[in-house]
Parts: structure tokens; C-alpha cells; sequence
């Protein structure tokens, strides 16, 4: 994905704007163009109005109604046995439930009341079943063309800018997801508020591709074309088995398939079995990839039965994996398997993933671009924040180099081959826990995974000067000199700690602060992209600038400014800290 950054900062532009109209100083504004405004009765808000409406047939297999959901937690009774649904992963198991028996007769009940949500997200509380089955009536026959548009998303967050009557900017509001949107864009459509979308803006198909637009004319044409180019699967039964043989051989040999749950006999094995890559080719061929690099070769087929689509896989050497299996749901990317006594496979589509590994192209991959230290664990600790901003780079002739405060630190690294797979060895002085025989376990274009008895690694590649977003904001960074202008950690703001600091980059991947007493202190920092950008900053172990050591996420960023947050696993603000140009 490739956005440009310049556009992106529209917000804290026009937010800048507002607090500055108080002020003395005039700022000189170039105001958007009048025609990228949203017209009330524009196909192309109806068009955004119905990718942000709710989609109800995830759900499906309990409430047989397309344009509706139910709130969960809910409870069910399948066949006699009470389920409390509380995610969508339940869905799964009142599925396997169904089918266990091809001569039973099923039912499933829910427990009233129940609230559910329409398409336009009002809430309606139910008290029987009567109830629902008027509303039930009301959203039409299985897949039936409907309103909802499901084949395309926005990715969040979006804004819009809000202007008055003379087409001024008088607000910026932010979208964090569908919902919002969905009752923003209503209010759009009753004129209410007269508003533009602030480009450029990411959009994600249904295989998750995903398309920036820069205008309303691009998005118009994006969400017309992607519409209709999807199953959106708006069947009553649960997931997306209602495909012929033709379009299940041929979705399952697009791409490579890697394994992430394995289940056989009601033992979880995903342990054991986890990132084994699976090839289906064209002439009833699998190749499978362990992951320790071995090859395995079996066959595959498929056939289409009153239970469904079923994929038979038979491996000489691999008990485990070879059965019948009922194909139970596809969703984008994603392949579910199972059959009854406790046997489970979900695979992910993989496109970049390696099967045939050979040392000459785990060289290439290497010698290609920088590499990150994403993940160093050994024996139980993990130490990746030691590399933080040090990049490794692979050379020809077995030449290894770490960037460290920006000096190249020489070692050597080999590729052999061992009885378990292929290893990568390092020898960097002073750098013990990369010294260490690595088994690959898994190797795409963009990352290599390696481990051994009690350590892990993971490396992924950083390529300079191709990603434009990286390139502006090493631009920005190199630009000027910075000071720590906020540092609030949690509820605590510790800003004068930094007083008086100043903070320059350098080209090299140095970074070098010098305090009020004119001492020094050092480090390295890297841009990158990771599922956003980052801007990863390793400080030599020295109060108050050592705390900073951390891969920030940055939010935004202009030439004068850079907002930094660090976030919990549950996505929760744990700190920001902000960076502003120092005037020289």
C-alpha cells in the first residue's frame, strides 16, 4: 500500500488552521476544491452510505436474514444442546454441530429476548420469535440483490471536513469505523452538514487487496467496479460452502496455503504443524513444505456431496493430514476444514511464501535490502529492543553488517545445510544473541523466520528509498533539528525532563542529542513500514532519552511536527510523545 503522507496530514492542517484563527498571525490557506464536496443525492454517496451499512450475513446460520444481525452475546439450543455465542467463532462450532449427522433433523432456537441491529445500525429489542420472523420477512430471500455493498471497505481512520455556507472549513471530524460513517453519511443525505472526504483515502477489496484514491471521482469508480465482484455470501447457512468443484479447485491453486490451526482427533497439533505451506497444483498434485524445509509430495482432490464440497488430501509419510475433509467455510484468503471426531485445519492464503527453498535463494532474498530484527527472543527473554533501529545488511562473499549509531559493525554469516533443513549462521562481535546456529522455518520475499532449541528470530525486509511515505518522512526528519515538545507517559506528562534537549538525525541512521551542558548522547533510528509506519528510535542507556527507546507508531507528521504513540496489545494509548522543528 502507497499513500502519500503530504495529503494525509490534511487534519492536523486544518486543526492548525483552527487554533491559529484566534491568533495574530495570518496564515495564507489554499481551501479545497468546492467540487470534491459530497452531494446529498450523489450516486457516489449512496455509494458510501451502503459500503458502511451493516452487513447481517455473518450470522446467518442463527437469524436466516441477510439484512439484520444479532447482538452477541446470545443464547442458542442446537439439537438440545445450549450454546452461549458470545463471538462470531461460535458460529464455527453450532456449524460442525449441524452437520455431524447427514439423517438427523436439526433446529436451533434462540433465547428471547434478543436485540438485533439493522442495516443502518438502530437497535431493536425482540421478545419472541414472532417478532423476528416480521423482520425476517422484510429483508427478502437468500441472496437476493440487496443494498450493502460488501466486496469493498474503507480502511480506518477516514476525515471529513466540515464548511459553511461560504465553503469554510469549520471543523475536521474524524471516522474510526462503519458505524460512524454509516450515520455521518446520513446526515450528509438530509443536508445537514455540507462535507468533503480528505484524500487520499485506502480502500481494501474482499481478497484484501487494497486501492488509494485521491479524489471523488477515483472512489466513485473503485466502489462501482469492486461491488459486484464478490460472493458476499448471503446465503442462511454459515460461511461460504455454496461453491461448485470448478471454483473450489481453482481458488485452492491461486496461491500457496499456509497452515495456522491443525486439529486431528480432538488433539490440538497446531504446535506441530503450524506454517506448513501447502502447493495445490493443476495435475492432482500437493507439495507440501514442513517447517524445517522439508518437501512432502501427495495428491488432492475434490468432489461435491449432499455434506458439501470435500477436499481429499492423501500423504504417504503424513497420516495426520490425509483424509476426506469437508470444506466448511471459505472466507477471503482463508480455507476451513474439518470432519467429525475432532479433526480441524484453517489454512491462509499465502502468495509470497517459499516452498521450494533452495541456499541460493535464501542468498538472494538476503543480499536483496536491509534487514529489521523484529522479534529476538532467546532462552525466554526478549531482547529485540536491542535492534531497535539497527538494521542488519547481507553482502556477497559471507559479509554481514549491523548498523549501530550509525557505523557499520562487520561480521560474517553462513548458509549450510543441515539433517533438520537450512541454517543461517551469524558472527557479529559483541552481538551474542545473534551468534547462534538458525534453523529457517519460514521464508517469504518480505521474511525469514528462524529458531532453534530455545530461541527464536524473526527478520523482516526493509528496502530504502522505494515506499514515498518512508521517503517523506526521512525527508522531514533530516530536515531539522528537534526538540521533545510532549512526552506523556499514561496520565503522567514528563515534558521538562526534556528541556533544553535537542535531537538531530542524521543520514547515516545516527541519532545524536545534546543536552543543556552541551554533552552527548547517541543512537540509532530507522523509518519503516510495518501495517503503518514507524519511526523505531534506540537511545544508549542515558536518563531521560533511554525511555524513548521504542518502535513508535507515527500518527502524523509535517515539517515542523511529529506526533509518536505507543500502543497496548488491546490498542489502547499507552504514550505520546511529540517532536517539533527547532528554530535555528
Amino acid at each position: 500500500m502507497k499513500f502519500k503522507m503530504r495529503t494525509l496530514l490534511l487534519i492536523p492542517f486544518f486543526a492548525l488552521l483552527l487554533f491559529t484563527s484566534c491568533q495574530d498571525e495570518v496564515i495564507d490557506i489554499t481551501p479545497p476544491d468546492e467540487s470534491e464536496a459530497l452531494v446529498a443525492d450523489s450516486e457516489l454517496t449512496s455509494f458510501i452510505s451502503s459500503t458502511s451499512a451493516k452487513d447481517g450475513s455473518a450470522d446467518n446460520i442463527i437469524d436466516k436474514a441477510s439484512c439484520l444481525s444479532v447482538e452477541l452475546p446470545v443464547t442458542v439450543v442446537v439439537n438440545g444442546l445450549e450454546i452461549i455465542v458470545d463471538s462470531e467463532d461460535d458460529f464455527d462450532v453450532i456449524e460442525t454441530i449441524l452437520k455431524e449427522f447427514d439423517d438427523d433433523e436439526d433446529n436451533l432456537e434462540m433465547v428471547f429476548p434478543i436485540t438485533i441491529i439493522l442495516s443502518d445500525y438502530t437497535e431493536i429489542v425482540l421478545n419472541n420469535r414472532e417478532e423476528l420472523e416480521v423482520l425476517i420477512a422484510e429483508c427478502g430471500d437468500e441472496n437476493e440483490e440487496d443494498d450493502d455493498i460488501e466486496c469493498i471497505d474503507f480502511q480506518y481512520p477516514i476525515s471529513f471536513s466540515i464548511y459553511d455556507t461560504d465553503f469554510r472549513v469549520i471543523d475536521v471530524i474524524e471516522i474510526e469505523n462503519d458505524r460512524a460513517l454509516h450515520k455521518f453519511i446520513k446526515r450528509v443525505k438530509n443536508a445537514e452538514v455540507f462535507a468533503s472526504l480528505d484524500f487520499p483515502v485506502t480502500m481494501v477489496l474482499a481478497d484484501g487487496t487494497e486501492i488509494v484514491v485521491n479524489n471523488n471521482e477515483e472512489l466513485e469508480s473503485t466502489i462501482r467496479e469492486a461491488k459486484d465482484a464478490c460472493d458476499e455470501d448471503d446465503d442462511n447457512d454459515y460461511g461460504d460452502d455454496d461453491f461448485t468443484k470448478e471454483r473450489l479447485d481453482e481458488y485452492l491453486q491461486i496461491c500457496p496455503w499456509v497452515v495456522y490451526e491443525f486439529e486431528r482427533n480432538n488433539q490440538d497439533n497446531t504446535a506441530e504443524y503450524k506454517e506448513y505451506a501447502l502447493n495445490f497444483k493443476e495435475d492432482g498434485v500437493v507439495v507440501m513444505r514442513a517447517r524445517e524445509g522439508d518437501i512432502l509430495t501427495g495428491t488432492w482432490s475434490t468432489r461435491v456431496t449432499d455434506r458439501g464440497a470435500l477436499l481429499k488430501l492423501e500423504f504417504d509419510n503424513l497420516a495426520d493430514f490425509t483424509l476426506e475433509w469437508i470444506v466448511y467455510d471459505i472466507e477471503y484468503g482463508v480455507i476451513k476444514l474439518y470432519e467429525v471426531g475432532g479433526n480441524r485445519i484453517i489454512m491462509k492464503k499465502n502468495c509470497d511464501v517459499v516452498i521450494d527453498i533452495t541456499k541460493e535463494r535464501i542468498e538472494s532474498y538476503l543480499q536483496e535490502c536491509l534487514w529489521r530484527v523484529a522479534r529476538l527472543n532467546v532462552n525466554g527473554a526478549d531482547n529485540e529492543k536491542d535492534y531497535i533501529g539497527t538494521p542488519l545488511k547481507f553482502y556477497e562473499n559471507n559479509v554481514v553488517k549491523i548498523r549501530v549509531n550509525g557505523e557499520l559493525v562487520e561480521g560474517t554469516y553462513e548458509i549450510g545445510v543441515r539433517n533438520t533443513g537450512f541454517i543461517l549462521q551469524i558472527t557479529l562481535e559483541g552481538r551474542p544473541d545473534l551468534q547462534l546456529e538458525w534453523l529457517i522455518t519460514f521464508l517469504e520475499s518480505g521474511l525469514i523466520k528462524l529458531e532453534n532449541v530455545n530461541n527464536q528470530m524473526i527478520l523482516k525486509r526493509h528496502c530504502e528509498g522505494v515506499d514515498e511515505d518512508v521517503n517523506y518522512i526521512n525527508d522531514v526528519i533530516l530536515s531539522s533539528v528537534w526538540d521533545v515538545a510532549l512526552y506523556e507517559d499514561g496520565d503522567v506528562n514528563k515534558t521538562e525532563n526534556y528541556f533544553g534537549y535537542t535531537i538531530d538525525f542524521l543520514d547515516s541512521g545516527r541519532i545524536k542529542v545534546t543536552d543543556p551542558n552541551d554533552g552527548t548522547i547517541v543512537g540509532s533510528w530507522l523509518a519503516y513500514r510495518n501495517e503503518g509506519l514507524f519511526l523505531g528510535m534506540l537511545f544508549e542507556d542515558v536518563e531521560p532519552f533511554y525511555a524513548l527507546t521504542h518502535r513508535w507508531q507515527i500518527k502524523e507528521i509535517t515539517q515542523n511536527r511529529i506526533e509518536l504513540k505507543d500502543y497496548n496489545a488491546n490498542g489502547e494509548i499507552e504514550r505520546i510523545l511529540v517532536l517539533e522543528q527547532v528554530e535555528l
